[in-house]
């Protein structure tokens, strides 16, 4: 089943090429000062902001800050839905991608408590409601850019290159992290944790450049030609598809949870509780990362290779259930290459899993309010399965103490619920005849 889209004019030769890169290139920059904030989050937000706490309470703080930006990106999804589905996909990804790329920035010059002292949380607070407005946003347009750019019975595959910049953002937040880890303790401290935020401006530019040169989508034209715009989206999506709605957001709780249970959670378990080294779990996280980005493209070919999305994500969730158990064990040993062996078994099912779930949730729905509704879905979970997955993972790891399965059954019941709402959201789609 496949978004369906006319055949492109002749002007637009090549657009579905433009499309996908614009779209991997703006959600790798998103993705990249978004994960950027969880990696200082768990390093040294709690120190240098909420300096007057102990380490657990600042841990949880810092944290804390990180779960704001997910509670933001509703808001997002719903404004930019909205202005997405009346007036255009590209019009919404451009002011995304520079509401980003100035909040990220302004991180990086921030003061820290020791300077201006209350003041420090607060500010970081309100950079991170607009990172989390921004990223909202995002990924409704860029998995629909591609998508509806893309040739006939194509639209899995260029939808999964927007869920590259996932993977692609976190490589070069660990990479910028890793270079910046090289500094002594004091001079990180001091300056270097500001020196990935700043990147951010450069990266800017190149998205803009980028983005700008790709047309509107074919789909959102067609449809504001023979119908056109949808005057109240939220209100039609809600009056319309509220069941899809709810199974969609379900459906994305593993693809999104597993990110911060697994990477951003993971760094601060392994270097407070483990005493494992911080270059160690950033090496295996990047390496882990590399593994996502190869297995992205190669999920979403084979899903439309043999043409049964649903029996494919089903399969991916039920790897995602059963992996955490080997990570945790092969964590435990503390060793480089069974860690970085235990986060490459978890990653194959969730990876291959994200890299189907845009394409296959963005079916449910018409496109003069897919925008709206792909947003709602995902950032309303996001704000839930990401916003806290990090939080609860540290209060599981102070409370079993030793013990690891706790952790580990969070996981796999995160991807047992994706499971559930996947099979239920096939149902729907089946007797309501939805096609993509």
């Amino acid at each position: 089943m496949q978004i369906a889209t006319a055949a492109p004019p002749a002007e637009r030769t090549g657009q579905h090429r433009r499309a996908a890169l614009a779209s991997f290139v703006g959600t790798t920059i998103e993705w990249y000062d978004f994960f950027i904030y969880g990696t200082a989050a768990a390093l040294v937000f709690g120190p240098l902001f909420f300096a007057q706490a102990s380490p657990f309470v600042a841990t949880l703080a810092a944290f804390g800050t990180f779960a704001v930006g997910f509670l933001a990106r509703p808001l997002g999804g719903l404004v930019f839905g909205h202005f997405g589905d009346r007036f255009g996909r590209k019009r919404a990804l451009v002011v995304t991608l520079v509401m980003m790329g100035v909040a990220t920035t302004g991180i990086g010059l921030l003061p820290t408590y020791a300077a201006i002292g209350f003041w420090a949380p607060v500010m970081l607070v309100a950079l991170r409601l607009l990172q989390g407005i921004a990223v909202g946003g995002e990924w409704g347009g860029a998995v629909l850019l591609a998508a509806e750019h893309a040739p006939k019975g194509r639209s899995t595959f260029f939808a999964s290159f927007a869920q590259l910049g996932s993977p692609a953002g976190q490589i070069l937040s660990l990479l910028a992290f890793r270079l910046a880890s090289l500094l002594d303790k004091q001079a990180f401290l001091d300056w270097g944790w500001r020196l990935p935020f700043l990147v951010s401006a450069v990266l800017l530019l190149v998205g803009l450049a980028i983005r700008l040169g790709v047309a509107e989508s074919p789909d959102f034209e067609r449809s504001r030609r023979e119908a056109g715009p949808a005057q109240a989206p939220i209100r039609e999506v809600l009056a319309t598809s509220l069941k899809p709605l709810l199974l969609a957001a379900g459906a994305n709780t593993i693809g999104i949870a597993s990110v911060y249970l697994f990477n951003t959670f993971m760094i601060a378990y392994t270097t407070q509780y483990l005493g494992i080294e911080r270059a160690t779990i950033l090496d295996a996280l990047l390496i882990g990362a590399v593994v996502q980005l190869v297995m992205t493209p190669v999920g979403a070919r084979l899903a439309e290779l043999i043409r049964n999305e649903r029996l494919f994500l089903q399969g991916a969730l039920v790897w995602a259930m059963v992996a955490p158990y080997p990570l945790f064990l092969l964590v435990g040993t503390k060793a480089a290459p069974a860690i970085i062996l235990g986060l490459c078994l978890n990653i194959v099912g969730v990876a291959t899993f994200y890299a189907v779930i845009a394409g296959y949730v963005a079916g449910a729905f018409p496109t003069r309010v897919r925008y709206t509704a792909i947003s709602i879905a995902y950032q309303f979970c996001g704000a839930i399965a990401g916003g806290l997955t990090p939080i609860v993972g540290t209060i599981l790891a102070e409370q079993f103490k030793g013990h690891w399965w706790p952790i580990a059954a969070f996981g796999s019941a995160m991807a047992a619920l994706s499971f559930v709402c996947v099979t239920a959201l096939d149902r729907h789609r089946r007797a309501a005849g939805a096609v993509r």
